[in-house]
């Protein structure tokens, strides 16, 4: 019996993803466990594994495409089942054709796009709904879009059908390409390039101006290439800019003495195996710290979020704290909620699942949010001191800097000791100067003082 194969909901608010590979095309044996197809929401990735045996009998969306969540993405079953009953078509949403579909199939479509747009009639991308792929592979193969047949989802050209383009030799000439990649001036909509402009030979005058002898000889080889960003560095960037042009941010900077939490440090990495705290790490330290001190109530205004109307401030009962993990995709931010009622084992173990959670792909979304304040730690990377950019919503986030050797007078003489630099950025719409710096202040008391600060719990 044929079984539909649905894009899973990965978290609740995931609304949607990005299918990365096919590893079955239609006709291919499935066995159980075998992984279908490969796809990732904003901030990770992950594999479809086959829960049924079977023929893949048909795939309904391709690479590339933004697939809703409970869509049908293929059907497994028996050779010479009929599929058309899975087919999405749900909202106004037409399913991308299967692999095994015929091509003939699509040259009545074709014939219509050819009548729609004359030969030689120009099509910009302004305004065409085309994927982030296909806009950039026809970009820099010079596809002509005024032929292309859209099959992509709700009418989207995507990397397929450019590729059919090119394939068909339908692509404008070498030397427009050129005159494109290096940097001819458009004449669409704010100096946007169409393809007006590539097909369009030079104008008299301009070739006057432009002696043949002083032309530059064009490379065969381009000396850069192009590639769109990934999913993940769109939202990075999307929440980075946002972050920097809403919010009035301001950097207080503190060190402290270093002095206990390196002494408990070793004390742990030497004598803790018994209690499975030898792994405790000083961030580990930093971060137990931080959540004692931000469960204070006079810090509140920094363990909360400034919700966007800009007029109201959404307070947390308990710390979730959000620390920054670097990771092959991208920055990702996962939350350790009520951090602040967490042992400092506990809160040492949950940190590094999370981080090997989203260092392999594997995290949950709905752990990438929810977040009260965030810690970005750069000590290991020797940055002794910098300017985190706060996460929004959140009104604070701390950076954590390397530990260097300082001098201070003690008796009259220079002494030295390791001491470590504090970076905390706030929202001053949220909150002043002052009860930010006393936050500071509780801070490095409570790092300084350490071990009297896990002996209270």
């Amino acid at each position: 019996m044929a079984v539909p194969v649905i894009m899973p909901r990965q978290g609740n608010t995931v609304e949607s993803c990005i299918v990365t590979k096919w590893f079955k095309k239609p006709g291919d044996p499935v066995a159980l466990g075998d992984i279908l197809f490969s796809y990732e929401t904003d901030k990770a990735a992950f594999e479809e594994e086959a829960k049924v045996e079977g023929t893949l009998l048909a795939v309904f969306f391709q690479e590339g495409d933004d697939v809703p969540c409970l869509s049908n993405m293929c059907v497994v079953g028996n050779p010479g089942e009929d599929v058309s009953a899975f087919a999405p078509g749900d909202g106004g949403q037409e399913a991308a054709p299967a692999e095994a579909a015929p091509q003939a199939e699509a040259a009545p479509q074709a014939v219509q796009a050819e009548a729609a747009a004359p030969a030689g009639a120009p099509v910009s991308l302004e305004g065409m709904h085309i994927s982030p792929r296909a806009r950039n592979l026809a970009q820099e193969r010079g596809a002509d879009l005024s032929k292309v047949t859209a099959t992509g989802p709700d009418g989207r050209v995507i990397a397929r059908d450019v590729q059919k383009l090119i394939d068909a030799g339908q692509v404008v000439t070498p030397a427009a390409r050129a005159a494109y990649q290096g940097g001819l001036e458009g004449t669409g909509l704010g100096g946007r390039v169409s393809l007006e402009d590539l097909k369009a030979p030079a104008a008299p005058a301009q070739q006057e101006q432009a002696p043949a002898a002083a032309a530059p000889a064009l490379s065969a080889k381009d000396d850069f290439y192009t590639e769109p960003m990934t999913n993940i560095r769109k939202v990075i960037a999307r929440s980075m800019l946002g972050s920097l042009t809403t919010m009035a941010q301001l950097t207080h900077n503190i060190s402290f003495d270093c002095t206990d939490i390196q002494k408990l440090r070793k004390l742990f990495k030497e004598k803790g195996e018994a209690l499975g705290m030898e792994k405790i790490t000083l961030n580990d330290i930093i971060m137990y710290a931080v959540a004692r001190t931000l469960a204070k109530p006079e810090h509140k205004a920094l363990n909360a979020n400034l919700i966007e109307d800009g007029k109201t401030m959404k307070y947390y009962r308990q710390v979730n704290l959000g620390m920054a993990v670097d990771t092959p995709r991208g920055l990702m931010v996962p939350t350790i909620f009520g951090a602040d009622k967490l042992s400092l084992k506990e809160l040492s173990d949950t940190a590094k699942q999370l981080a090997k959670d989203c260092q392999g792909g594997s995290i949950n979304p709905d752990l990438l949010t929810g977040g009260s304040f965030t810690v970005s730690n750069l000590g290991s990377l020797g940055i002794e001191s910098f300017t985190p950019v706060i996460n929004p919503p959140q009104t604070g986030i701390l950076g954590v800097c390397a530990i260097v050797t300082r001098v201070r007078d003690v008796g009259g003489q220079a002494v030295p000791y390791p001491s470590m630099t504090l970076s905390l950025t706030y929202d001053h719409r949220a909150l002043d100067g002052s009860p930010a710096s006393r936050f500071l202040k509780d801070l490095k008391a409570n790092l300084e003082n350490f071990t009297l600060l896990l002996a209270k719990g």
